[in-house]
């Protein structure tokens, strides 16, 4: 194995071998498996599915719904305001070149396969029986957003948020290892590290693969619609495959800037000239009335619909495995490939700004487009064409184009779905290729060219692999079986963002020492050397019994002087703390105590060479405390005359509460 990486590095790449070499052997080791042993491969993917859908289905649904729940609270908290990047970073992107990017990497492919056929697929088989055509067309509605609503992207946006934090904020490298640094620190350039970033890999890859399966299948039944290719056998889908990724290799040689923007750009408007026309042409009024209604109905079910496992509904338990379940591996496969892409483009963006863009904006265009296609199949099915689209709907690689052919033109919209669908084709193999560079050498550098032919020909073997043995079933199903293990990995990845923005927030919102506040440039020296030197427990106790002390029994004289009592007291066990306090009668004694605290020193500080001598790990501060709960602070820093100062300045505090009218909380009880 030592070998093998020292020959890889003598080759012009920016693989890194422990990441690249494992993932390219378990892809190729599967695609020849089923290549080669196509019945025993079709055989072993439907049992793995089988045994996921009876056993592991909640866990789908208990990922995706805390992966929403992260994100809501996330963008409504303190830590919104938090940039991707440096406070003062401005996006790379305008809105409208980032919106379109992300609709092209994310869903384009989907859209155009599952526009007309998810919800014809509710329509004709409902999850729920019994049910009168209104209320199965309204349910259809309802599911067919629930699936590529706000759920969908919100699996996305986990990891999107996750690596452009990281990369922007911590200038880590734009890798999925990157988003475990609060946990593993150094060792994500380790074994661990490594391991996340194969699951990544090899997850993304399958991903694209189940899409770009989608893709084929589509191309193939709208070239057959229009007398292009004779039949949709596996061997004209074979010639669509190498002719598609061949251009989409020629424009990922392109670079993501110039090849993805422009076809993505163009792509979103070709897309939405289609979706107008089914709107003009079709029943305008019932798509618009059904499209306000069903987002009424969405909404109102959001949060059963988000917790829902069919527990109780056994009848409904296959219909949801083999869609919701299915779609949520299919999100969580391409989570790593959109993820990574939209944090590549995301830069500059507020956390705020960019879950909210991110969930709600593709997630509206999502349900005005599935509105439009789904809704007016649904009305011609009821009111044209007599049950004949529920019909075709057994057969979703064609529906799409049967459905044109009851809007005038209908052959200019097969062209235009066909070249639709074959930019959406590119654009996703594109940034794809572009996506696994990155995970493949750690976001580190510019790939060479060869390895973009190369991930272009992987794609090609694989795809055409489990395409023919079993063709969508089986994509799917290794989408399900690569996603379980990266799910597990998005978790740790919301774990890991928390407590980078806790830290965060502390790092922006933590104040100058108390003691600094009134510093001047007289005897700097010394405050250096106190800054320079980290006091232990021999040092605090004599700061305290000393300094302190000869502070308070200055102002004891002082206050005798004008007929007031106070009191030092000074405890040396368990924990070292030395009080002046004044005693009253009906309102809360006065106190102004100091206790040595313990402060625990960062080992990355003590290692780090250029920085002061530290022999232990714990250090001792002294710290303010009072007879009011108020949160204390270091004094370390002052003199004596400053602390009489500090104190001083407490006690007039004290005795402008106690003059005015919020004495109550002053008050003994």
């Amino acid at each position: 194995m030592n070998s093998i990486f020292r020959n890889l590095k003598k080759i012009n790449t920016n693989f890194t071998p422990t990441v690249a070499l494992p993932s390219i052997v378990l892809i190729l080791l599967l695609s020849l498996f089923c290549g080669l042993f196509s019945n025993d491969a079709a055989a072993v993917l439907d049992f793995s599915k089988g045994i996921i859908f009876k056993n592991l289905s909640w866990f789908y649904v208990l990922l995706v719904t805390l992966f929403v729940l992260f994100l809501l609270f996330a963008a409504i908290s303190k830590f919104g305001k938090i940039k991707l990047g440096a406070d003062d970073s401005e996006p790379e992107y305008s809105s409208f070149s980032w919106i379109a990017m992300l609709f092209a990497a994310g869903m384009g492919i989907g859209l155009m396969y599952f526009g007309v056929s998810e919800t014809m697929a509710h329509f004709a088989n409902p999850a729920i029986s019994n049910l009168d055509e209104n209320l199965r067309a309204k349910e259809a509605q309802l599911y067919t957003f629930f699936h590529w609503g706000i759920h969908a992207w919100s699996i996305y946006g986990v990891v999107g948020l996750s690596l452009a934090y990281f990369t922007y904020r911590y200038n880590l490298p734009l890798a999925i290892r990157s988003g475990f640094y609060p946990m593993l620190k150094d060792r994500i350039n380790g074994r661990l590290g490594n391991i996340v970033d194969v699951f990544g890999l090899c997850s993304t890859f399958f991903g694209i693969t189940t899409t770009l399966g989608f893709g084929v299948v589509q191309l193939c039944a709208g070239l057959h619609s229009l007398g292009v290719i004779p039949n949709t056998t596996f061997e004209y889908q074979a010639i669509i495959v190498i002719l598609v990724m061949s251009i989409a290799v020629l424009s990922a040689l392109s670079g993501l800037g110039k090849g993805v923007k422009l076809m993505s750009e163009i792509n979103i408007i070709l897309a939405t000239l289609l979706m107008l026309f089914i709107l003009i042409f079709g029943p305008t009024i019932y798509i618009l009335s059904t499209f306000t209604e069903g987002l009424g109905h969405y909404v109102s079910h959001f949060t059963s619909l988000t917790f829902n496992t069919y527990a109780y509904e056994k009848e409904s338990q296959a219909w949801f495995t083999n869609w919701t379940i299915l779609y949520w591996a299919w999100w969580i496969s391409w989570a790593p490939y959109v993820g990574l892409f939209i944090a590549k483009i995301s830069k500059g963006r507020t956390i705020r700004e960019f879950i909210i863009a991110v969930l709600i904006i593709p997630s509206l265009f999502n349900f005005i487009w599935m509105t439009v296609f789904g809704s007016s199949a649904v009305w011609i099915d009821e009111f044209v064409a007599n049950g004949a689209i529920s019909d075709f709907a057994k057969d979703p690689n064609t529906l799409l184009f049967n459905f044109f052919t009851y809007f005038p033109l209908s052959g200019f919209l097969n062209v235009l779905a066909i070249v639709i669908i074959c930019v959406f084709f590119i654009t996703s193999a594109d940034s794809g290729i572009y996506i696994m560079n990155s995970i493949a050498s750690r976001g580190e550098g510019t790939a060479p060219k060869w390895q973009n032919v190369f991930w272009g020909i992987l794609l090609v073997i694989v795809s055409l692999s489990l395409l023919q043995s079993g063709g969508l079933v089986s994509l799917q199903t290794m989408t399900l079986i690569m996603a379980l293990p990266f799910g597990i990995i998005m978790l740790l990845l919301c774990v890991n963002l928390w407590k980078a923005l806790i830290a965060d927030d502390k790092y922006s919102s933590t104040k100058y020492s108390h003691a600094s506040n009134n510093w001047n440039d007289y005897h700097w020296k010394l405050r250096l050397s106190k800054i320079l030197s980290y006091s232990q427990k021999k040092d605090i106790k004599a700061f305290l019994s000393q300094t302190v002390r000869d502070a308070f029994e200055e102002i004891i004289i002082e206050l005798k002087k004008n007929d007031i009592e106070a009191t030092v007291t000074e405890v040396k066990s368990p924990i070292h703390s030395i009080e002046l306090e004044i005693e009253y009668q009906k309102l809360k004694n006065f106190k102004y105590g100091v206790k040595a605290q313990v402060l625990n020193v960062s080992k990355t500080l003590i290692r780090e060479e250029n920085a002061p001598l530290i022999d232990n790990e714990t250090v001792f501060i002294p710290i303010t405390y009072f007879d009011d709960n108020r949160k204390g602070y270091d004094i370390q820093y002052l003199s004596k005359d400053e602390i009489i100062s500090d104190v001083l300045r407490e006690y007039e505090r004290f005795l402008n509460l106690g003059s005015g009218n919020t004495t109550d909380l002053l008050m003994k009880i």
